[in-house]
């Protein structure tokens, strides 16, 4: 279970090409007894809750035992020489268009591997295949964002080419994903001018550990209130270091400059 929402850790990860899902369901219960053999005559000043500290030792136990993990992964992932994305957003914002876009343009110049993350269904990762690329579905059930020993055992069933590049969709959520390092080098960060233009001051962990942030959608700007300069603004106070790139995925406006910044990370 995760202790930072309660979610479940459920997942199933399956080769697309075989559409058999290895259960790995883990169905952790906790339950506590509390008996108090003497009445309540007397009143008890409790300063703080003792399942508080149970919450944020199970929370700090799962973070520590995924880190070790990622970095398990990224050691992995530097020994192949691969180059690994981690791509977080809100449903909606475009992920699986904008990696679409990105393996039908440079499928055929870049070896590319992806790990689809999805509460149920295949349907991402059958949009992907269908670019001809490899791909694991990775469904998580009831829990909220993918976590670094999924990304293992996915990882070990697309058996990636040296020198090859990984993109990881997570589940779409700007919350628990940005707390869960899985090995990659870059987390991209996506968001729609369909969106509001605050999300980066609302949910400010999800961009104040990306590198890059990519604005979608931009073809609809005409049609929508959604002010980019403000986006920028609000997302550098929370990261100063955060790259743009304003991109449309369904008109591909955009997508050249950010390929070019790929191919520069490759050399």
């Amino acid at each position: 279970m995760c202790g930072t929402c309660g979610c479940g850790s459920e997942t199933k990860v399956s080769l697309i090409t075989d559409i058999r899902n290895n259960d790995h369901s883990h169905n952790h219960e906790v339950e506590h007894h509390h008996t108090h053999p003497h009445d309540h005559h007397h009143h008890h000043h409790h300063h703080e809750h003792p399942h508080t500290h149970a919450h944020v030792h199970l929370e700090e136990d799962i973070l520590r035992q995924n880190q070790l993990l990622a970095e398990r992964n990224r050691g992995y992932f530097m020994a192949k020489k691969m180059l690994v994305f981690n791509m977080i957003s809100s449903p909606g914002s475009g992920k699986t268009s904008i990696l679409e876009k990105m393996l039908q343009d440079l499928g055929e110049e870049l070896k590319c591997y992806v790990i689809e993350g999805d509460q149920q269904t295949t349907h991402d990762a059958e949009r992907i295949k269908a670019t001809g690329t490899e791909v694991v579905q990775v469904n998580t059930g009831k829990g909220c964002h993918l976590e670094s020993h999924t990304i293992q055992e996915a990882v070990s069933k697309l058996d990636p080419e040296e020198k090859s590049l990984l993109f990881i969709e997570n589940v779409g959520n700007l919350v628990c994903p940005a707390m869960f390092d899985l090995g990659e080098q870059i987390r991209i960060v996506i968001m729609s001018v369909t969106e509001g233009t605050d999300k980066p001051i609302k949910y400010p962990d999800a961009f104040y550990g990306a590198q890059i942030c990519l604005i979608n959608k931009i073809d609809l700007l005409p049609y929508v209130d959604f002010d980019v300069a403000q986006a920028k603004d609000y997302a550098l106070r929370v990261n100063p270091k955060l790259q743009f790139f304003e991109v449309s995925a369904t008109k591909g406006d955009g997508m050249q400059e950010w390929y070019q910044w790929i191919k520069s990370q490759i050399q």
